[in-house]
């Protein structure tokens, strides 16, 4: 569903990711985790089409990011750090403009529109103005914006960053109701309860490099302790 070849990228000299390669299924939820500054934004944005790489590529549901970006994006739903939206429109409103953009996969915008706000958890906020909403109200918005057209991979950037517990359960709820669906989902954190919490793959990087590639058991598996704060420490400390 999603493959990861060697992508590497360059800002003048310095490497921020340096050949990381990896692959999710259907179904799979991808924990790709490291410390802050690891690179993993950077992985996300060239996964995604927005940065490009100096070397390597991704393939989504079969579309080479790079040599086939409209396709590849087609099939891809993306959630980044800090979504932008139009915070004066509604959440309806908003969400309309968004399936309407995606009109090839949102033929029928309205009944595209209600469905999303149902799997969102949506409906007492639709017709709030989105400037007026709590930051997981927010977050839910912006995560509805990146499912709207019905996406094969979902890729989010630190999603429950900043959200209280109540929020970060339902924002975890719903991103395993979409891997039951079949999605492939990379997660994208510097919080080690998630992997616990949603994931079934782990990937862990540090100074742009990959460090681990595994399930979350064999991570744990390799410190006598089995705690993942002490796994992730040795991992991703400076040699």
């Amino acid at each position: 569903m999603l493959e990861v070849k060697n992508l590497e990228k360059h800002f003048g000299d310095f490497v921020a990711v340096k050949g990381v390669s990896f692959s999710v299924k259907a179904g799979e939820v991808l924990g790709f985790l490291g410390p802050n500054g690891a690179g993993k934004s950077t992985t996300m944005r060239m996964i995604t089409g927005f940065l490009p790489p100096t070397s390597g590529t991704a393939v989504i549901d079969g579309h080479d990011i790079t040599s086939d970006p409209i396709a590849a994006k087609r099939a891809l739903g993306y959630l980044p750090e800090s979504a932008p939206s139009y915070r004066a429109m509604t959440v309806r409103d908003y969400l309309a403009f968004v399936a309407s953009v995606r009109s090839d996969a949102c033929p029928d915008v309205k009944k595209a529109v209600d469905e999303v706000i149902v799997k969102a958890k949506l409906e007492k906020v639709a017709g709030q103005t989105i400037e007026t909403l709590s930051k997981g109200y927010r977050q839910r918005t912006a995560f509805a914006a990146a499912i709207i057209h019905d996406p094969k991979v979902l890729i989010m950037d630190e999603p429950t960053d900043g959200l209280d517990p109540n929020q970060k359960f339902t924002v975890r709820e719903m991103i395993k109701s979409m891997a039951k669906e079949g999605k492939a989902i990379i997660i994208s954190t510097h919080i080690l309860e998630e992997v616990d919490a949603v994931c079934s793959k782990v990937v862990v990087i540090a100074d742009g490099e990959k460090k681990f590639d595994g399930t979350p058991a064999e991570l744990k598996a390799k410190d006598p302790s089995g705690k993942l704060d002490v796994v992730f420490r040795n991992l991703t400390m400076k040699q």
